[in-house]
């Protein structure tokens, strides 16, 4: 298996989810898309590493978005 292709994937589908559902947390990415935390960590670091979402702390929950 090529790392980057997993990655990328995922980041794919969480790319997507941002896109159709709007700013999320970890734990409703995990709903809507039915990877595993591990599998969303990962993609959330391909995004970031891309320039392509933001992080937003609202009280003890991570907020996930895409930048507009």
């Amino acid at each position: 298996i090529i790392v980057e292709s997993v990655f990328g994937v995922n980041a794919g589908v969480v790319w997507e989810a941002l896109n159709q559902n709007g700013s999320s947390t970890i734990g409703n990415l995990v709903k809507t898309t039915s990877l595993s935390r591990e599998e969303i960590y990962g993609a959330l670091g391909w995004l970031s590493r891309e320039n392509k979402i933001v992080i937003e702390r609202r009280g003890r929950a991570m907020v996930f978005s895409l930048l507009p």
